[in-house]
């Protein structure tokens, strides 16, 4: 069967039989893994080899490994990898040092994740900190303002692929913003074009010809669209991510199983590859949703192919890394500036 157009997930540390049928039949393009799939680095090494067994290809398989809030991988396993806003504290006083930092980190994420067989990373966040918005986003943003949260995204992106590791900006084009989380909940931005076009909109554009891969916001953006959300939103996708920012990769759905969508599973696939999405994302492992979204999720062709070949070739290989020495090199830019180092 051809490739199709979707990311899955599954339910526990290792796939049931009931899972490695559907995903056999399903042939999706890459898949994800959560916590709920994590125990020890033998075991993830095993299941990365045993979802790849199910549709006999290097398949992407992705992570949210961001750092902070936001990590699969934890501590006493794996290091706690400090979250974005360090960073923003770091430029603040200087630029030069925050970007080595911001490299360096991401490499100790690439190399983690590239010894256990993950090759994608949902990092680097390029939505700004804006204050009094939702919580969800909060430190998980670099900076407020656009120009150094674009500069750290692409020294992030940089590391990531220093490692062989390729990553997904996120949540294109803003999530900053937004006035609810929308794990929960659907999030409205009424802020005007020229607003948004100055300061959400520019961070993203300052990173989009860096990055191989991009998720979408689940946010509706009034002044361009009222009735859809970026994911659904043909104007969105065309006119803004496309057009305005120029990203030219690979467009994934954020999570289709999120409470800010309606409709069934099916429906929301449907409409976000009809909006442009190259490809739909389905997360908790629930095989009942994962048939719908199967429903939904076409075959690969045409410039949605192109660009998931393009991402698959943006994995590269690891180049090996001495953790330590590059973990001392991110705690000396803190130190110069005479900020505390991130623990190693």
């Amino acid at each position: 069967m051809s490739v199709t157009a979707a990311i899955y997930g599954l339910m526990g540390e290792s796939p049931t039989p009931e899972e490695k049928a559907f995903f056999r039949d399903a042939d999706p393009w890459g898949f994800i893994v959560f916590a709920r799939n994590i125990d020890r680095p033998k075991q993830i090494i095993r299941l990365m080899g045993e979802l790849r067994d199910c549709v006999g290809r290097d398949a992407p398989i992705f992570i949210d490994q961001e750092g902070g809030r936001v990590q699969r991988l934890k501590p006493p396993l794996w290091r706690a990898a400090p979250p974005a806003a360090r960073f923003g504290e770091l430029w603040d006083r200087e630029p030069e040092l925050a970007l080595e930092a911001v490299r360096q980190n991401h490499r100790l994420l690439a190399q983690e994740l590239r010894d256990l067989g993950i090759d994608c990373d949902c990092a680097p966040v390029v939505d700004l900190a804006i204050p009094g918005a939702d919580a969800v986003i909060g430190d998980r943003a670099f900076h407020a303002e656009p120009g150094p949260v674009a500069e750290m995204a692409r020294a992030a992106l940089a590391g990531l692929k220093d490692q062989g590791v390729a990553g997904v900006i996120k949540h294109i084009p803003g999530h900053g913003r937004a006035d609810a989380d929308s794990h929960f909940a659907l999030p409205v931005v009424g802020e005007d074009h020229e607003t948004l076009h100055e300061t959400d909109f520019a961070a993203f554009k300052g990173v989009a010809d860096a990055a191989s891969m991009a998720m979408t916001a689940h946010v509706t953006y009034t002044a361009i669209d009222a009735e859809n959300c970026a994911t659904l939103s043909k104007d969105v996708i065309a006119q803004i991510i496309r057009g305005e920012m120029g990203f030219d990769g690979l467009l994934m759905s954020d999570d289709l199983s999120m409470k800010a969508l309606d409709g069934t599973l099916r429906q929301r696939g449907e409409r976000a590859l009809s909006a442009g999405c190259d490809m739909l994302l389905h997360c908790n492992g629930e095989r009942a949703e994962m048939v719908e979204v199967a429903h939904a999720a076409i075959t690969l062709s045409g410039k949605a192919l192109e660009r998931a070949k393009a991402a698959e070739e943006a994995r590269g290989t690891a180049q090996g890394l001495d953790a330590a020495a590059t973990h001392d090199a991110m705690a000396r830019c803190f130190a110069e500036a005479g900020l505390e180092a991130p623990a190693p």
